[in-house]
């Protein structure tokens, strides 16, 4: 860690003997608080900011000094300059003066352990809404005998469900660049939470659908925010091992809550699982509005001036007559501004799918989301198929059936982000990309290598693995096997494309994911509706095959696609963009 160090006065220096002494003396106060610090990077803070205030102002009053060297924040390589802390009264977001984790002008400078701090903050957030479409799986036959309902609507609950996942984001991710990170989060989840009590309460299956679908478009925010809030923390090198954690949380909640279902399930009955989601959203919104602070970059605006009056000849001519406005003109300019605001509002959103005519973008979504739909394809083949004959497994064994899953995706976001991120640094080294200060230029496309064919190989194959142990009745560890790598192969597929999406739109990182959720969401959709009433008319095998070989032909295509043309097009993408 540098330090700021007392220096020898420069001869011919303007600097006056009493003042020269109190800044000695602020400098050395500096020098031992920040020896102090050192090596405390456990801290999620920003050290003593007030050093570089001292500094500027010494170096205005006397512009001839020596400049000093500035104080570090941390000793990590993500921290290149001081954090300069926004007032209290000046942060941005709904309750922001509630936030412990001070707001900061380029969240770049944050130490790296508020930078994880607030990822797992997120990553935990993310979990809310594809829990809440999972965690009814085991409880879907219940549901189903307790409101005399057929077992497809039952299963529309959960279709729905992520349908509305697939939406709502447009709109978070649009007011999420006017409004900011931190004020999305809040109502968001307030609204989740509000909704899953009224879900729990449900006296139909129709207001059970319908308020179960209000909740999964409200948690799903972050779906498309939190993608956003890990790109405005983290440095692009650093990213992909960041992204991974992040994910950690939308992936593991499909897996995590099947078992946590189960066994609620079975212990207390299916409105249980519900009032768990009412626990899981109340406590989202104490963490974001106490531990979360606005992470969006403020719009630079430029200063303006009244516009120049028009020449005139005559000196002495009279004034426009600024109130001479008929009442037809002032409807008019109403009824203007009205329209104005309905279309922000409610048609703005939708034009970000216009970003998918650029081919690299839509590619990159297409496979995320083929990955996406096959993950709920396999989560209701794995309701359907144990639950019933040769395996007939309770609903808390059933739960516990995707806990392989869930240690793939484990297993892949703690290596998987920091193994791209190691592959991006080769590749720029290896092309020799630096840029005028020595730094290493990174690509998308780098991020679509090695990894990215072992994902496009592995997780087919344990599509078409669990398959056929599934079909022909093995015992239940064989097909649980392969659902461990179809967990690590998948989620190495969604790290890769959600950072590349954040990395292909830079200045609009929450409309990208808004993209691929939409899209992911409507296989994820299908899969939710279609898995059960296909393994009943083709069986798991053929089902799962056809699912592995699209997926592989599918990874095959894009991938050398992306190899061969990513960076021309992104190129033309960035010139028609501006």
């Amino acid at each position: 860690m540098t330090t700021s160090r007392e220096r020898p006065p420069v001869p011919g220096s303007n600097t006056h003997p009493v003042h020269g002494s109190r800044t000695s003396i602020q400098k050395a106060e500096v020098a031992k608080d920040m020896e102090e610090t050192s090596g405390k990077d456990d801290d999620i803070s920003i050290v003593h900011f007030r050093a570089s205030t001292s500094t500027e102002r010494d170096s205005e009053a006397h512009p001839d000094s020596t400049p000093e060297p500035p104080v570090s924040l941390s000793q990590t390589t993500s921290v290149t300059m001081e954090a300069v802390v926004v007032e209290r009264s000046r942060r941005r977001g709904l309750f922001a003066r509630l936030s412990l984790v001070p707001e900061v002008e380029n969240p770049y400078h944050y130490a790296r352990k508020t930078k994880w701090f607030i990822t797992v903050i997120v990553a935990f957030c993310g979990m809310a809404a594809p829990m809440g479409s999972a965690i009814v799986m085991p409880v879907l036959q219940e549901i189903a005998d307790k409101y005399g309902a057929s077992h497809t609507i039952a299963n529309m609950s959960v279709g729905v469900y992520m349908l509305a996942m697939s939406i709502f984001p447009l709109w978070w991710s649009s007011f999420s660049e006017s409004t900011g990170r931190r004020t999305i989060y809040i109502v968001s989840f307030a609204l989740f939470t509000l909704f899953a009590v009224l879900s729990a309460v449900a006296t139909n299956i129709s207001m059970l659908i319908v308020m179960r679908t209000l909740s999964g478009g409200a948690a799903a925010s972050v779906q498309a925010v939190g993608g956003g809030t890990v790109a405005d923390v983290w440095e692009v090198k650093e990213r992909g091992r960041a992204m991974g954690l992040f994910y950690l949380g939308p992936l593991c909640g499909p897996l995590f809550a099947p078992i946590i279902g189960g066994a609620l399930g079975a212990g207390f009955g299916w409105r249980s699982t519900q009032w768990f989601l009412v626990i899981y959203g109340g406590i989202t919104v104490v963490l974001v509005a106490f531990a979360l602070p606005e992470t969006l970059r403020p719009r630079k605006h430029t200063t303006t001036t009244p516009p120049p009056q028009p020449p005139t000849e005559e000196k002495d001519s009279p004034p426009p007559d600024l109130t001479r406005v008929s009442t037809r003109q002032s409807v008019a300019l109403k009824t203007k501004s009205y329209l104005s605001t309905i279309r922000r509002i409610f048609f703005d959103p939708l034009t970000v799918l216009a970003w998918l005519r650029f081919p690299a973008v839509a590619l990159t979504v297409y496979y995320a989301s083929i990955t996406f739909g096959a993950l709920y394809f396999l989560n209701i083949g794995i309701q359907a198929t144990f639950s019933a004959p040769p395996y007939n497994f309770s609903t808390l064994i059933v739960g516990l059936l995707y806990i392989p899953n869930s240690l793939g995706y484990l297993l892949a976001s703690i290596f998987g982000g920091r193994w791209i991120d190691k592959i991006m640094a080769r590749e720029a080294k290896k092309a020799g990309r630096y840029d005028d200060k020595g730094k290493l230029i990174y690509l998308p496309e780098d991020r679509m290598r090695e990894n990215a064919w072992a994902a496009a190989i592995l997780f087919p194959g344990a599509l078409i693995w669990y398959a056929w142990t599934a079909e022909k009745g093995v015992f239940w560890v064989v097909p649980m096997i392969a659902n461990f790598f179809f967990g690590l192969g998948s989620m190495l597929i969604f790290s890769m494309a959600t950072t590349m999406l954040t990395e292909f739109m830079p200045q609009r990182a929450s409309a990208g994911i808004a993209i691929n959720n939409f899209v992911r969401n409507i296989f994820s959709f299908v899969g939710a509706v279609a898995a059960e009433p296909l393994i009943a008319a083709i069986g798991n095998g053929w089902l799962f095959t056809i699912l592995g070989i699209w997926s592989l032909g599918s990874g095959v295509v894009v991938l050398m696609t992306m190899k061969r043309r990513g960076r021309q097009w992104r190129a033309k993408m960035g010139e028609e963009l501006g």
